[in-house]
């Protein structure tokens, strides 16, 4: 059993102060209740808005992270944030939409960036060239950032390297709420898996977002679910279950890898 909980508020378009002080006060809250494991949304601690993404973006060492990781500590949760992060390769620089990972003991670390960009993402960012698990106490997450959800592969990858569970910060625009709601019950049903998906929500810079945070059990049925409020969606993880659905609906089992070449009469 691991509790996990996604948390949903509003972002200031570039204040990064502002912005982690939001998210250690939802860990906070989420710890109130027991949670292990804190998602947070898409690009929370920078703000997800298109004048922030073509200026100047900080690098993981620029991140006034202190109120985080000491509401990690207090809480003894695993934070799941996200940021834009700009970083030195080689000869130049890139951008991404990264998973930043803060641990109770302070560790920090960013072992995701969001492998598939989603319109105007594309003209700022680099996709990542990786998938990603973590693991907590003993269970695996699968890592994802928004529109990763909306390829089946993406979260099959994770399920066939051992993940129960599917996290999913995100920034789901308004009017793209059904969208929303089918990609990730179908993630979960179709990989007998957890989702765990923590949308922002509110106005951030130029555009409005419509949250809907929510965790699906294996089946593909909502847990809990939020609407456009500040908070918080707790739901408690079990191996079991996940274990009783896969043996029950043998999808992830059945894949097959090739289906031969195709026939057209």
């Amino acid at each position: 059993m691991l509790r996990v909980a996604a948390a949903q508020a509003e972002a200031m378009a570039g204040d990064l102060e502002a912005n982690v002080r939001t998210a250690a006060e939802l860990v906070g809250e989420a710890g109130q209740q027991g949670a292990q494991v804190v998602v947070l949304p898409e690009a929370f601690l920078t703000g997800y808005d298109l004048d922030v993404f073509a200026g100047a973006l900080p690098g993981l060492v620029d991140l006034p992270l202190a109120p985080l990781r000491d509401a990690a500590a207090d809480t003894g949760a695993v934070v799941v944030a996200s940021s834009a992060l700009e970083a030195r390769v080689g000869d130049h620089r890139i951008k991404t939409l990264s998973c930043v990972v803060m641990q109770p003991d302070g560790a920090v670390d960013v072992p995701y960036d969001k492998q598939h960009l989603d319109g105007d993402e594309k003209q700022h960012f680099t996709a990542g060239d990786h998938g990603a698990s973590i693991r907590v106490h003993g269970v695996e997450l699968g890592l994802s950032i928004c529109y990763d959800g909306c390829f089946p592969e993406h979260a099959r990858a994770a399920a066939d390297d051992g993940a129960v569970a599917y996290l999913s910060s995100s920034a789901y625009f308004v009017g793209g709420e059904h969208r929303r709601d089918l990609y990730y019950g179908a993630r979960a049903v179709e990989n007998g898996m957890y989702v765990v998906f923590a949308g922002l929500t509110g106005r951030c810079g130029s555009r409005d977002f419509s949250g809907g945070s929510a965790i699906y059990d294996p089946e593909g049925r909502p847990l809990v679910r939020l609407g456009t409020e500040r908070g918080i969606a707790v739901a408690d993880l079990d191996t079991a279950v996940v274990e009783a659905t896969r043996s029950r609906h043998t999808m992830l089992a059945d894949h097959r890898d090739d289906l031969g070449r195709r026939v057209r009469r």
